[in-house]
C-alpha cells in the first residue's frame, strides 16, 4: 500500500512537470490560423526557463529551435511558402504542442468602431443578413474575434471568443464584422487565397484610444492626457470619478430652468407656452439651435378622440440622442438613455381622456446632434386598433439649459475612449504577427475634431506600420458614408470636415479609399455593407494584388476660373456620369464672400463645368458638402466621387482639440 502511494505520487508530480512544462501561446496561435505567405512569420509564446523550443512544420523539413529566456519567453520565426494548406505546426519543448487545419494565406487586421463592428446579424442585421449567413460557407477565410477590453499599459496577449481562430461557415459568421467578412470574400473570390481576419474594433470609440502613447505623445494636445493614463491610480481615480459623474448629473438638474428643487414645473395642464418657440419634428436640435448641446423641454398638445378615452395607447417617438424623459398629462411614461434607441412607450389607459391631451419631452443632448431625428411616421399616438395620431409638425420648445454652461462631464477611468487604451489592449497583442495589410472603418466619433484628425489619422496609420516592421503595409478605410438630414442650403458640417481629412489622408503612401456618400441615410450603420467591403476590396485588389480593376471613383485633382465658371478636373475620370439620369446635383459656389449657392453643373468630357447666376465672380467650389449632402457624380465603374472643396477658408473644427 505504501509502495503504491508513493507510486502514485511519482506519477502525479511527473504529470504536474510535464503540464507545467508546456508550451503557452498567446490567443492568436490556436487550430485553424492562417498564417502570412512568403515571409518570416513570428511565432512565440511561454516556456520554462532555459527550455530548447522546436518548431517544425508539415510544408517543409525544417526545423527551428531557440531557447526560452530567464522569464519564460521564447520567439521564433518561420519561412512560410506561398498561399495554401491545411497544414500542421508542432511547437514541443520535450511535450508536443500542435496546431491543426493551420492555412498559409493572407491576413488582414480590420478595426474601427461601430461601422467596423457591425456585425451580419446580431444587432446589425445588415441588408439580406439571413440569405448572407446562409451562404457564408468559405472554409479557407478564417475569423479571429477580439472581446473588447481596455489596458493602460500595452499587454502581451488579448481576449478572443470561441477559442481562438475559426472557419468561416454560418454558425460563425452572424457575430463577425460584416465589412471585414464582405472584403475577404470578395478577395477570396478573385484570389482564391486563404484570408485570415483578426477582428479588433470597439464601437463610439475615437482614434486616439487606438494609437499608442508613444505615437499620440507628438501631438502636444495628447501628452497630458497619456500620461494621466500611464499613472493615475486605477481605484482612486474610479471613486473620484463615480462622484463627479453624480455631482455634474446633479448640477445639470439645477441648472435646468425647467427643474425647481429637483421637480419638474414645465408639466401643468394651464402651462403657459406663448413664449416657448416653435420646432417641426422631427429635427435635429443643431439646425434650429446651432452648436447647441444641452436641455430642451418639448410641449405639444394633442386632441383625443372620445373612443379612445380611457384606453391604454402607444406613443413612438423614434431614437431621441441622447435621452429623454417622457410626460404624458404631466405624468411620466418613459425615460431612455441612447441615440439609437427606438422610444415606443405605453401610456396606461387612467391618462387618456377625450379631447386636449399634453405630451411633454425632457430630451438631454450631450454632444453632436441631438434631437428626435427619425423618419416622421415613427412620430405617433396610437390605439389598440392601429389607428394613430401623427405627431410629425409644430410642437413647442424651451431650452432648459445649455451645456456651454457646464464643466466638462468627468471621463470614466474605464471608459475605451481615452488615449492608447484600445491600443494597448487590443492592437499591441498582435504587432508581432504577421499580417498583409489593415482596414479601417472609423471617425464618427471624432467628427467633432476633424481639423485635429488631419493629424491624428496619419500618426495612427504611421505608428501601426512602425510598430509592426512591416514597412507601409496596405492601410484601406471607409470614408463616411451620408448620415441624417440634408441640409435645404449649403452650409458648414463637422461630417465634410471629417470626410476631407480622411481624403487628405490619401496621401500617405499605400493608402486606399472607400468612399461611401451613396450609402448611408438616417441610420449612422448603413446596412448595405456588401458594397463597403467590396470598395474596400476594390482597392486591395488593384493596388495590392495587381488586378485590373477600377478601385476608385473620381477624387478632386485641381480647378480653374474662367470668367464665370469654374471648371474642375478629376483622377480616375474616365466616363463622368450620374446614375440616376438627373443633372448633376450636390454642388455649389461662392465669391469671395464664401457665401455659397447651389450651383449648375455640367460634365464636359472628363472635366465638370461649375456656375450659379448668384456668383459673378466666382472663386471655390465644394461638392457633397454636408453630413446627408445630395450628390450623383459617379465615374464609369459606378464609383462614387468623394466629397471635397477647393477652398481653404476656416472650418466649424478648426482649433477643436
Amino acid at each position: 500500500m505504501f509502495k503504491s502511494l508513493l507510486l502514485t505520487v511519482f506519477s502525479f508530480l511527473v504529470t504536474a512537470q510535464l503540464s507545467s512544462a508546456k508550451v503557452s501561446l498567446p490567443s492568436v496561435f490556436s487550430d485553424n490560423m492562417v498564417l502570412q505567405q512568403k515571409t518570416k512569420a513570428a511565432i512565440w509564446g511561454k516556456a520554462e526557463a532555459g527550455k530548447k523550443v522546436v518548431i517544425t512544420t508539415t510544408w517543409s523539413d525544417k526545423k527551428y529551435s531557440t531557447i526560452a529566456d530567464a522569464d519564460g519567453n521564447w520567439k521564433i520565426k518561420v519561412g512560410t511558402p506561398s498561399y495554401g494548406g491545411p497544414f500542421t505546426i508542432t511547437i514541443s519543448d520535450g511535450e508536443a504542442l500542435e496546431l491543426k487545419n493551420v492555412m498559409i494565406g493572407e491576413v488582414w487586421l480590420c478595426s474601427g468602431q461601430s461601422n467596423m463592428e457591425m456585425p451580419v446579424a446580431g444587432w446589425g442585421k445588415i441588408n439580406n443578413y439571413e440569405k448572407e449567413i446562409a451562404g457564408a460557407n468559405y472554409p479557407n477565410i478564417r475569423l479571429l474575434q477580439v472581446e473588447h477590453i481596455t489596458s493602460s499599459v500595452p499587454l502581451a496577449d488579448a481576449k478572443v471568443t470561441k477559442g481562438g481562430w475559426v472557419p468561416c461557415t454560418p454558425e460563425n459568421v452572424a457575430e463577425f464584422s460584416s465589412v471585414a467578412y464582405f472584403f475577404a470574400r470578395e478577395i477570396y473570390s478573385k484570389t482564391n487565397i486563404p484570408i485570415g481576419l483578426i477582428h479588433t474594433s470597439w464601437g463610439g470609440t475615437i482614434a486616439e484610444a487606438w494609437t499608442s502613447g508613444t505615437a499620440l505623445r507628438t501631438m502636444p494636445e495628447f501628452v497630458e492626457p497619456v500620461t494621466t493614463v500611464e499613472t493615475e491610480n486605477k481605484e482612486e481615480a474610479q471613486k473620484a470619478y463615480v462622484l463627479k459623474a453624480q455631482q455634474w448629473q446633479n448640477l445639470i438638474a439645477e441648472k435646468d430652468s425647467g427643474y425647481n428643487q429637483g421637480k419638474p414645473v414645465w408639466l401643468a395642464a394651464d402651462l403657459d407656452v406663448a413664449k416657448w418657440h416653435d420646432m417641426v419634428l422631427p429635427a435635429i436640435l443643431e439646425k434650429t439651435l446651432p452648436n447647441f448641446d444641452g436641455v430642451i423641454w418639448l410641449h405639444k398638445k394633442i386632441v383625443v378622440p372620445d373612443d379612445w378615452a380611457g384606453k391604454p395607447v402607444k406613443l413612438s417617438l423614434g431614437a431621441v440622442d441622447d435621452a429623454d424623459i417622457t410626460w404624458f398629462n404631466g405624468e411620466k411614461v418613459g425615460e431612455t438613455a441612447g441615440y439609437n434607441t427606438p422610444r415606443m412607450y405605453t401610456i396606461p389607459g387612467n391618462l387618456v381622456k377625450a379631447g386636449e391631451n399634453i405630451i411633454t419631452i425632457r430630451v438631454f443632448d450631450g454632444s453632436g446632434n441631438g434631437g428626435l431625428y427619425s423618419d416622421a411616421k415613427l412620430l405617433y399616438l396610437a390605439n389598440d386598433n392601429g389607428q394613430q395620431i401623427p405627431l410629425n409638425n409644430a410642437w413647442q420648445y424651451r431650452i432648459g439649459m445649455n451645456l456651454k454652461n457646464m464643466p466638462p462631464f468627468p471621463t470614466d477611468p474605464k471608459s475605451p475612449n481615452r488615449p492608447s487604451v484600445l491600443f494597448n489592449a487590443m492592437i499591441n497583442p498582435f504587432i508581432q504577427y504577421a499580417i498583409k495589410g489593415a482596414i479601417w472603418y472609423q471617425g464618427e466619433s471624432n467628427s467633432g475634431r476633424a481639423y485635429q484628425y488631419r493629424q491624428l489619422f496619419p500618426t495612427m496609420i504611421n505608428d501601426w506600420r512602425t510598430r509592426w516592421g512591416e514597412g507601409n503595409f496596405p492601410f484601406y478605410f471607409v470614408q463616411l458614408a451620408n448620415y441624417y438630414i440634408t441640409e435645404p442650403q449649403p452650409s458648414a458640417s463637422d461630417w465634410a470636415e471629417l470626410r476631407e481629412a480622411q481624403l487628405k489622408t490619401l496621401s500617405l503612401p499605400n493608402t486606399g479609399m472607400a468612399v461611401a456618400i451613396d450609402l448611408g441615410g438616417y441610420d449612422i450603420h448603413p446596412k448595405n455593407k456588401q458594397e463597403v467591403g467590396r470598395r474596400l476590396a476594390l482597392a486591395a485588389l488593384a493596388k495590392t494584388y495587381g488586378e485590373k480593376v477600377d478601385y476608385s471613383g473620381p477624387i478632386f485633382q485641381k480647378y480653374a476660373v474662367n470668367n464665370d465658371k469654374i471648371t474642375l478636373s478629376f483622377k480616375f475620370a474616365d466616363g463622368l456620369k450620374t446614375t440616376d439620369g438627373q443633372p448633376l446635383k450636390g454642388f455649389a459656389i461662392a465669391g469671395a464672400d464664401q457665401k455659397f449657392y447651389w450651383a449648375d453643373a455640367a460634365i464636359v468630357g472628363d472635366k465638370v463645368v461649375v456656375s450659379s447666376p448668384q456668383v459673378t465672380n466666382p472663386v471655390a467650389v465644394r461638392y457633397a458638402w454636408g453630413i446627408n449632402p445630395v450628390c450623383n457624380l459617379y465615374n464609369a465603374a459606378g464609383l462614387p466621387a468623394s466629397p471635397f472643396r477647393t477652398d481653404e477658408w476656416p472650418g466649424v473644427t478648426l482649433n477643436k482639440k
